[in-house]
């Protein structure tokens, strides 16, 4: 096979495996995608000629073919990304005079730079035992790497494409890189030298799992109270505006004034109040005398004295008074901050105004529900997030959505959530500006729900959290990081063991 043609091929595999995150759901198409992704990788394109299936990275010493396993690798991460990842461009496009030209230069600069992390793993396929294996190994790991690396973007991982299937409740034991992980592996093994072997293998895994997971009757669950979730539905470009401003803040204070019995709490969305809290007070009063007693939650931007701005959730009591304060930790690169405060980029991105702080770390709010763990819209896409605090009885995300257009972002951002919610065995409250806003419960399953671009309010009862913490968030993700470390050290010695004994044999 052409170069040419094995990047277009790797490519189009790697589209289609996105195609299994939301707003298609393609999960079955998904597989496939990634399944032929592995196999034009670890090489079974290049000798299918022959007939062979390579065990070794023999197939590769030549030369001129020496890049090929990375640059499929490659070539399969830039469509995945792309596809997956195209709503990138919404932030560009709700100022498109001064920024839109931009739209398609970030599409491409985020798809090509992560798809070097797909490289890298090719790269280190193709010097082990069973490539395909190996492949799958160092795709998982690189995955994982990508939640870190440079502050991390762990968006669009391979196990979400299970976020509708019964597969979702893995994540409680393995957490999301480990079902990343159990995915890419089974889809492997059928290319380890006995198709037939392996595919039983791979199908037996799959229906394990599904036998496990999908036979499991839900369990009615406890409840913690009943949270009101206020949607005040504020288009981006005209958020900030201070002529339209004030509309969205007198949406949310009308939601929050409805009759209001046997709600325990209210919870607006990040950023719902648009003035800095030194200066909000007279907003805050209004909104506590529609709560007529009851705690609001809402998302405000905050200054200090000496200039730092902070991104933060703020719990008001009954009185008006600001009970509690948290400040987001995990801010958005180029869209929070410049990193390391570089002028050129500063520029290059059209930043305006102020970048914030990041807060002094992640803890826990008490509320009229019991402890919450506060999520300020780009924290939740973290696995594991806040594993260092308390367990808490509840998430609770804050968002503003609008952000991310209404095709696939806001989607992909709700799956995530699910994620979360399912790895702590707790239930999650999510009120999105433009939606969708959410209560979901411990098992991924959505309580109640507001759809997306509309405005309103929603009162759903939250569900308590499981007995005792997941195996997820007692132990993290530190154990499938060392076994796919051990896994990849074992294939590659292997490799190299017997490149040594072939050319001893040859000579």
């Amino acid at each position: 096979m052409s170069r040419g043609r094995l990047v277009l091929f790797s490519g189009l595999a790697g589209a289609a495996a996105a195609l299994g995150h939301a707003p298609f759901g393609l999960w079955p198409v998904a597989l496939a995608g990634f399944a032929v992704l592995i196999w034009l990788v670890s090489g079974q394109a290049g000798v299918a000629r022959t007939g062979a299936l390579p065990r070794t990275p023999e197939y590769f010493g030549q030369e001129e073919t020496r890049a090929r396993p990375g640059l499929a690798a490659w070539a399969g991460g830039v469509g995945y990304f792309a596809v997956a990842l195209h709503w990138i461009v919404e932030p560009f496009l709700v100022d498109a005079a001064r920024h839109g030209w931009m739209a398609p230069f970030a599409l491409i600069l985020m798809a090509g730079g992560l798809g070097l992390f797909w490289g890298l793993a090719g790269w280190v396929s193709a010097r082990t035992r069973w490539p395909a294996l190996g492949f799958a190994a160092a795709l998982a790991l690189v995955e994982m790497a990508r939640g870190h690396v440079l502050t991390g973007f762990p968006w669009a991982l391979p196990a979400y494409v299970w976020a509708d299937t019964w597969l979702l409740g893995v994540v409680a034991y393995v957490g999301p890189y480990g079902l990343s992980a159990l995915t890419l592996g089974l889809l492997a093994l059928p290319m380890l030298g006995r198709p037939w072997l392996g595919g039983a293998g791979a199908a037996a895994g799959f229906l394990v799992l599904g036998v496990f997971l999908g036979t499991a009757q839900p369990v009615e669950q406890d409840r913690l109270g009943i949270v009101r979730l206020v949607q005040p539905n504020a288009p981006q470009d005209k958020k900030w505006d201070p002529e339209h401003a004030h509309v969205f803040v007198d949406r949310a204070i009308e939601f929050t004034g409805a009759d209001a019995r046997g709600v325990d709490l209210i919870v607006w969305p990040e950023s719902a109040v648009p003035y800095p809290l030194d200066v909000a007070a007279p907003t805050l009063s209004r909104a506590a005398a529609a709560a007529d007693g009851t705690e609001i939650i809402t998302g405000i931007n905050r200054r200090t004295d000496a200039g730092d701005w902070f991104n933060a959730l703020i719990a008001i009591g009954g009185t008006g008074l600001v009970r509690e304060t948290y400040d987001k930790v995990h801010l958005v690169p180029f869209g929070e901050y410049i990193p390391l405060r570089i002028d050129l980029l500063r520029a290059i991105a059209g930043f305006s105004g102020f970048g914030f702080s990041p807060g002094d770390g992640v803890r826990l709010i008490e509320t009229p529900l019991g402890r919450a763990l506060p999520l300020i819209c780009y924290e939740a896409i973290f696995p594991g997030h806040g594993r260092s605090a308390a367990r808490p009885d509840f998430l609770l995300q804050i968002t503003n959505d609008a952000w991310f257009g209404t095709f696939s972002g806001p989607y992909q951002h709700l799956d995530q959530a699910r994620f979360r919610a399912v790895e702590q065995g707790v239930a999650m409250i999510r009120v999105a500006n433009t939606g969708i806003s959410a209560v979901i419960d411990r098992d991924g399953r959505i309580v109640g729900a507001l759809p997306l671009g509309e405005a309103g309010f929603l009162d759903v009862p939250v569900p308590a959290p499981s007995a005792a913490p997941t195996v997820y968030a007692r132990v993290g993700d530190g154990p499938v990081a060392i076994l796919l470390i051990v896994l990849l050290a074992g294939l590659w010695w292997l490799g190299r063991r017997n490149t040594i004994a072939n050319r001893r044999a040859s000579s």
